[in-house]
């Protein structure tokens, strides 16, 4: 009798300590699950520009905004007439079977766009930003030869390259293609040794210029290639912005290099051949051939590296390549002296509303890109139905 009433109060410790247990449970699974409804908000994406504040305020040699008004102006160079040797932008580009898409549509502006449509508006979008910066410059679009391009502009030319074009194998294939291409401008180089210098910069298409970067042929000129570094660890180069010097060695050279960039992906970065594995690709090669600080790219200075055989400009993305809101310096603001805007990932919506809003201004020269580079810098770190 003693021994079945002392296991009662046992009984009850028991049956309290596991109802707290549960109860506390349920309030940790209730928490958890507000934090990912707060979070699933907070990683909206939105079909229409979001401002917010822009950062570099008070910052010297920054871009002073109040509100979409520019309160200083950005450097613009001088035209490229007045040089000897012409540049050609080239990028990568396809478009796929409309059955292999989405049939959802995105509206920008007054437009609605399906997916293949928006990507044509952003390949003619980076068009229209290179010949208002670089009226005298020309474009080749390399393309998988079954890709029917719908498109018919002035200087611009669409050079079919065989490959590999799905999604998966794109930015392997873009190494190839840039490849393919300076075989064929060294095969011209055979032919014809007497022709005109023409220089050569490959660029990812969601990109905007918006200043002359043709002066870097000059203001460097020992270099046959450059690529663009920016302050991570990880991922200290970003294979957007490549530019190579048109001359037979120079080409070489870069093919060359690149030819390397290329086996290393392919028997060690297979694995991230749908994004990330050129940029890492392109690092190995550089760590393995050279014996600089990685500090270095602590600092936005451009420098000159010997890397098997090939002189390699290291140029800041700062000014080059600059994205909103990724990067060494570019949570502060953007430099006054930027020239390339990378419009990655989601910010596809915002480079077309900022073309749109150029467009649109009273004026396309400093002040009113100076102006757009406002609404790029409040807009930036919103992500967007692209």
């Amino acid at each position: 009798m003693i021994v079945c009433y002392g296991w009662r109060p046992f009984l009850l410790f028991v049956t309290l300590v596991f109802f707290l247990t549960h109860f506390l449970s349920v309030m940790e699974l209730q928490q958890d699950s507000h934090v990912k409804d707060s979070n699933q908000k907070k990683y909206k994406k939105f079909d229409h520009l979001v401002l917010g504040p822009t950062a570099g305020e008070g910052l010297p040699n920054r871009l002073q905004c109040k509100g979409t008004k520019a309160l200083n102006k950005i450097q613009i160079s001088s035209n490229i007439s007045n040089r000897g040797d012409s540049v050609t932008f080239v990028t990568v580009f396809t478009v796929y079977n409309n059955s292999n898409v989405d049939s959802k549509s995105t509206i920008v502006g007054k437009v609605s766009y399906s997916k293949v449509d928006r990507s044509m508006a952003v390949l003619n979008t980076f068009i229209n930003f290179i010949q208002l910066a670089m009226p005298e410059s020309n474009m080749v679009i390399l393309t998988d030869p079954a890709s029917r391009i719908p498109l018919k502009r002035n200087k611009v030319t669409v050079y079919s390259v065989e490959g590999e074009y799905s999604r998966d194998k794109l930015m392997l294939q873009r190494i190839r293609s840039y490849i393919a291409f300076l075989e064929k401008k060294l095969e011209d180089h055979t032919r014809n040794p007497n022709q005109k210098i023409n220089n050569y910069i490959f660029t990812d298409a969601d990109m905007a210029v918006v200043a002359d970067v043709a002066e870097i042929f000059n203001k460097y000129e020992n270099f046959h290639l450059a690529v663009t570094f920016r302050n991570n660890k990880q991922q200290p180069l970003n294979s957007g912005f490549i530019a190579v010097r048109g001359t037979p060695d120079g080409i070489q050279r870069a093919k060359v290099f690149l030819e390397e960039v290329l086996n290393v992906y392919v028997t060690k970065y297979m694995k991230a051949s749908r994004m990330l594995g050129d940029q890492l690709a392109l690092y190995s090669v550089i760590k393995s051939h050279t014996f600089f600080n990685e500090k270095t790219f602590g600092k936005a200075e451009a420098f000159l590296e010997e890397i098997n055989g090939a002189s390699v400009l290291f140029l800041p993305c700062l000014i080059y390549n600059w994205t909103p809101p990724e990067g060494a310096g570019q949570f502060h603001g953007i430099p006054l002296n930027v020239k390339v805007v990378h419009f990655k990932g989601s910010r596809k919506r915002l480079m077309l509303e900022s073309w749109n809003f150029l467009n649109s201004s009273s004026s396309s020269s400093s002040h009113g890109l100076s102006d757009m580079l406002c609404l790029v810098l409040s807009s930036g770190r919103t992500k967007y139905d692209f």
